[in-house]
Order: structure tokens, then C-alpha cells, then sequence
């Protein structure tokens, strides 16, 4: 997708990308589906490049996507959000689109040689029964797969 700047609407994907190690093994991914989110959370077996993950972050504070260039752009920004965990990046990307906004959660972090990072969407879905309240449900979640993988 079309970004301006360049590069913001896939940045934090792009730096995972450029420091994956591919293969069998490398990384485990489940789904943690609640009424209000669903989560994908990925435990890596190598290390993500935190420096360039906050880099791209700090570019793209204010930028806009485009499905069109012809169109007008899309007004997004990417917020750090505070966490206990020090060496933890955690982001809330909000998309403003006619009047509503809907936000998206990251984490990303590194435990010894191995990383987390998880991503969260706002969906709503009555048939399950447990409830999440968005961005607390994430930020516990991420801090519990994070102690998870301290501990293995």
C-alpha cells in the first residue's frame, strides 16, 4: 500500500522481514480470539532489530495511506504506549477513516536470543464468551507470552 511518507503503511513488517530467519522452526504463531480482539502472537527463535522497529515508528508518528493515489489519503498514527517491560516496544496505530477511528496494538521484544511480538485487531464476535477490553487485554497478553518465554 501506498504511504506518505514512503514506507509507513508496511514499515514495522518490512524490518521483521529483513532480520527473519526462515525455515522450519523458526517461528511458532497462535491465535488468541476473545469478544472485542483477536491477537496472533509469534515467538521467533532469533532476535528483531528494536532500533529500526522504533525508527520506523518515530517516521511514521502522522502519515497517510492511500488505496489510490488518486485519491486522498488515509490519515494514520503510530503512538508508543507505556509498558512495564523496558526493553518492550508497544504501539497503538490509529486509522482515520470518515469520521471513525480504529486502532491497532504491536509489541515487539527480545528475551535472550529468541523475540515476541504480537499484534492485535479490534473484532467483535458475540459467540465467544470471553470479553477483552482493548489496549489492557493485549498489553496482558504480550507481558504473559513475554514472562512465557523468560522462563523456557
Amino acid at each position: 500500500m501506498i504511504s506518505r511518507p514512503e514506507g509507513c503503511s508496511d514499515g514495522l513488517t518490512r524490518v521483521i522481514a529483513d532480520s527473519a530467519e526462515r525455515g522450519p522452526g523458526s517461528a511458532a504463531e497462535y491465535l488468541v480470539a476473545f469478544d472485542g480482539a483477536r491477537m496472533v502472537m509469534t515467538v521467533l527463535t532469533w532476535r528483531l532489530d528494536l532500533d529500526k522497529l522504533a525508527a520506523v515508528a518515530d517516521r511514521c508518528v502522522k502519515f497517510e495511506t492511500f488505496f489510490d493515489p488518486s485519491t486522498p489519503g488515509i490519515p494514520m498514527t503510530t503512538t508508543r504506549m507505556e509498558t512495564p517491560r523496558a526493553d518492550a516496544l508497544v504501539y497503538e496505530q490509529t486509522m482515520r477513516l470518515g469520521g471513525t477511528a480504529e486502532s491497532v496494538y504491536f509489541s515487539f521484544e527480545n528475551i535472550g536470543d529468541t523475540a515476541v511480538f504480537g499484534i492485535a485487531f479490534p473484532t467483535a464476535n458475540p459467540s465467544i464468551p470471553v470479553k477483552c477490553s482493548l489496549p489492557q487485554t493485549f498489553l496482558n497478553t504480550t507481558a504473559k507470552q513475554a514472562d512465557r518465554a523468560r522462563s523456557d
